[in-house]
């Protein structure tokens, strides 16, 4: 009875109630969409600095990872691939040579990162493969391929067969170096990793540096949950029991610890923009629920007169304002989620902000995301924050004797 009085209540002054559902409405359908674009922009953030740089769990020799020297290889790597193929867990892997060198063409010279890969595992680990924008990914055959990037094109005005020296300080640090032919030119969501990278078999550049080996084993997981690494955590110690204690293993929050930051923050963030809405939000309902209280207070006085307990009336009160934050938070939150279903279609493009944002590893199209517990938690505080609002109008009313209630003109 006393809620369907109170939805009837809401309903006494349409324009009133109705300005203020638009409001929440409104309100929340900008905070979801902001809260979705934070989210898609570290989970993006996140997924590809995975793909790209340090995959779910990494291999190296203890001194590699303080001091990559050439020589500083990982002990037994054979046993830790032989044990890989045995874990359910693990997708793909693969070893790479890598050396610090310079890359020079006929016009210019830069330092890179040069990377010895086996050119099948390299294209199930990472994207690589899929990402060479003109000629093709390391062939099998030929004479010394390179692919480089994009920018590392540009700087160098390279083209698809153009030659480059690459050199770098070999096992006995005397500097070596040999001609290649461009292959393939990629291009990766971040431009700081296009500048520094290029790649090349790892069997030409062993051959070159005069010994065999790794210095790294990049692992990839079988996992969806790019905001936990509790499978990569779990999936590194079964590595560093079967592993020397020369090499080291870690997954890729160690390896960044910038990435656990952000998954860090993401939490507090959101919840200042929330915090900043229903806050605004709770003063217009102490505002609304004032005015309809007080235009009400003889009402409320006669009731009171009549026998209705104090209780009650309070609860009236409260079911008023606990339906307008159902009935908003409801409207603003099924708005919201069909604007997230939409833009997760269609993309936000980033425009003018996509290459500040490439040095980051952003793409340059963001897809929102917020999950259903986000909603479910939105959802409960606004009507919380509705709830509690309510308390200083119905305490308003309360106070008063049912005889002054009635003597009130509004």
């Amino acid at each position: 009875m006393l809620i369907k009085l109170a939805w009837r209540n809401l309903w006494r002054n349409k324009l009133r109630t109705s300005i203020m559902l638009s409001a929440m409405a409104f309100g929340l359908i900008g905070v979801v969409t902001m809260i979705g674009f934070m989210n898609g922009m570290y989970g993006n953030m996140i997924d590809n600095a995975i793909s790209w740089q340090t995959s779910h769990v990494q291999v190296h020799h203890q001194g590699f990872v303080d001091n990559p020297e050439i020589n500083l290889t990982i002990v037994e790597p054979e046993r830790i691939t032989a044990d890989l193929a045995k874990m359910s867990e693990v997708i793909a892997w693969s070893e790479r040579f890598i050396v610090d060198g310079m890359v020079a063409s006929a016009r210019s010279s830069r330092g890179v990162r040069i990377n010895g890969v086996d050119i099948d595992a390299e294209a199930r680990v990472t994207p690589i493969a899929t990402s060479v924008k003109a000629g093709s990914w390391l062939p099998s055959e030929g004479r010394h391929p390179v692919v480089v990037s994009s920018k590392t094109a540009q700087r160098l005005r390279l083209k698809l067969g153009s030659k480059v020296v690459i050199t770098f300080s070999d096992a006995d640090k005397d500097v070596t170096g040999a001609a290649f032919r461009v292959s393939g030119i990629f291009s990766t969501p971040s431009t700081s990793f296009d500048d520094g990278n290029i790649y090349v078999r790892r069997s030409d550049l062993m051959a070159m540096a005069g010994i065999e080996g790794s210095h790294e084993i990049a692992v990839l997981l079988d996992d969806s949950n790019s905001m936990s690494n509790a499978l990569a955590i779990m999936v590194r110690d079964k590595i560093r029991l079967i592993t020397s204690n020369e090499n080291s293993v870690r997954d890729w929050q160690q390896i960044q610890p910038m990435l656990a930051s952000i998954i860090a923050q993401m939490g507090p963030s959101n919840a200042i923009l929330l915090g900043i809405f229903v806050s605004a939000m709770g003063f217009g309902v102490v505002n609304i629920m004032l005015m309809s209280v007080f235009e009400r207070t003889r009402e409320f006085g006669v009731l009171m007169a009549v026998g209705m307990q104090k209780h009650k009336v309070f609860a009236l009160i409260i079911f008023e304002t606990s339906l307008l934050g159902v009935t908003g938070a409801t409207l603003g939150l099924v708005s919201s989620l069909a604007l997230v279903e939409l833009l997760q279609i269609t993309g936000i493009p980033l425009g003018n902000m996509a290459e500040g944002l490439g040095a980051f590893g952003v793409d340059t199209t963001l897809y929102p995301q917020v999950a259903a517990s986000e909603y479910r938690y939105i959802f409960i505080t606004v009507v919380l924050v509705c709830v509690l609002a309510a308390l200083y109008p119905a305490r308003q009313i309360l106070k008063q004797r049912p005889v002054d209630a009635m003597a009130e003109k509004h």
